[in-house]
């Protein structure tokens, strides 16, 4: 049995996905439904059946993750409101051309399955005595790419970082205490729609006291997030994931500097709400300074159809023959290999970073010694012979810092980008709910 998938690059709404891994969960728990339309969005609908299809899978996730289920009521209503906003996207997405083509999604199932150590055949047979239907879980896949290139093309891509920024950054970096530490923290947010009343605010603030009122008298914080919080990860309790405190929205990272474990924040006002947090756990967070560095070249050979493996590993081989022979590896490479890059300037491809190659290049590369020729190699693109010229140790500490200092700023602009993006597509939909 398949205990755990893990999906390479999607988070969030892809993570409704893991449930149907669970059995005894991926059919609705009470018995047959009639159909009937339970939300009217924009030009669409969503039915009864579709959410409890939803809810079913929600359940077991929650039950997989031991957080308690809250009831139906309340967990049909947030899972609703995924599915509505899921739904807000998606229409977007067709209007602004966003496809996924087959291929990228082929390509996608199969590294989900690579990172399962399963063929794709056994992973959707897998999935087919799990009770999810290939094809839905395919075509749930094909939604969630489109979803995120939506967002990386309305909100990702929209995020400019100068080098003003992360000189700024840097330098307060060194000011602050406690930088050297990472934040795992839960968030619950308690939504206030734009130009709400003041009834409205005073409202959100009251359902907000009560709820730290609840969290600090013992309730459970993951399972509160999934009954109450309108935050994008609340049907996956609420966690934010592991941070620096530069990375979080600074609301948040005010407030965690100096707190201990478990500790509630106060709820805590910005344009978008209210928000509880509460740190999870904390870890320290320091970078290396050296890496290993391997300057190496490569002939590549390329297969663009399966059936023509065997001709290409033939001519590396024979490739690999004439260099043992005496010829030069620099004019075989012009004259013979694939890529159009490194080929041109003899197969050299300068000096090469940890995790820079693709894997099995990357394993063969580093068994060899300097000077050493590898057997061919396949990967993704081809057949491969590889020299290892030399290894040197470099210091990097100063590109990794400003590397690791772009994805801070990124990451505390993405948040709340993200959720003013989302919250002001969901104001501008029509959206009738007929729970």
């Amino acid at each position: 049995m398949l205990k755990k998938v893990v999906f390479p690059f999607l988070t969030g709404l892809a993570l409704l996905l893991v449930a149907s891994l669970f059995p005894a969960q991926a059919t609705p728990d009470s018995g047959e439904l009639l159909d009937r339309v339970v939300a009217i969005v924009n030009d669409d609908v969503i039915t009864q059946l579709e959410l409890a299809s939803e809810v079913a899978l929600i359940k077991g996730q929650l039950r997989a993750q031991n957080t308690r289920i809250p009831p139906d009521d309340i967990l049909q209503r947030q899972i609703l409101d995924r599915m509505v906003l899921r739904r807000i996207q998606l229409q977007l997405a067709q209007r602004a051309h966003i496809s996924v083509d087959d291929e990228t999604l082929n390509r996608t199932l199969e590294s989900i399955a690579r990172q399962n150590n399963l063929s794709l055949l056994e992973f959707r047979d897998v999935l087919e005595r799990e009770g999810m239907p290939y094809q839905r879980f395919r075509e749930n896949m094909r939604d969630e790419i489109t979803i995120n290139r939506l967002q990386k093309r309305q909100v990702n891509d929209r995020i400019n970082i100068t080098p003003q920024e992360v000189d700024a950054f840097l330098a307060n970096r060194a000011l602050q205490t406690g930088a050297q530490y990472e934040y795992k923290l839960g968030h619950i947010l308690i939504s206030v729609p734009e130009a709400a009343s003041p009834e409205a605010i005073a409202s959100a603030r009251k359902k907000a006291n009560k709820v730290v009122a609840e969290l600090r008298a013992g309730a459970d914080f993951a399972e509160t997030a999934v009954a109450v919080s309108d935050g994008r990860q609340a049907l996956e309790g609420g966690s934010l994931g592991w941070r620096e405190a530069s990375a979080l929205p600074t609301l948040f990272a005010d407030w965690v500097k100096g707190r201990e474990v478990g500790a509630i924040s106060d709820a805590i006002r910005s344009p978008s709400g209210f928000h509880i947090i509460k740190l999870l756990d904390r870890r320290s967070n320091q970078p290396q300074l050296l890496v290993t560095q391997t300057h190496a070249r490569h002939i590549l050979i390329r297969v663009d159809d399966p059936t023509r493996s065997a001709r290409a590993r033939q001519r590396i081989e024979d490739l690999k023959l004439r260099i043992e022979s005496g010829e030069d590896f620099a004019d075989l490479a012009r004259a013979n290999s694939d890529d159009p890059g490194s080929g041109a300037q003899g197969g050299d491809l300068g000096w090469i970073n940890p995790g820079t190659m693709v894997a099995p290049f990357e394993k063969a590369m580093n068994a060899l010694a300097v000077g050493q020729i590898s057997e061919p190699v396949q990967s993704r693109f081809g057949w491969h012979i590889i020299e290892v010229l030399g290894r040197r140790e470099q210091d990097r500490t100063e590109d990794m810092k400003r590397s690791k200092a772009r994805e801070a700023i990124r990451a505390s602009k993405l948040e709340p980008a993200m959720q003013a993006w989302l919250r002001r597509l969901r104001d501008e939909a029509y959206v009738e709910l007929r729970l």
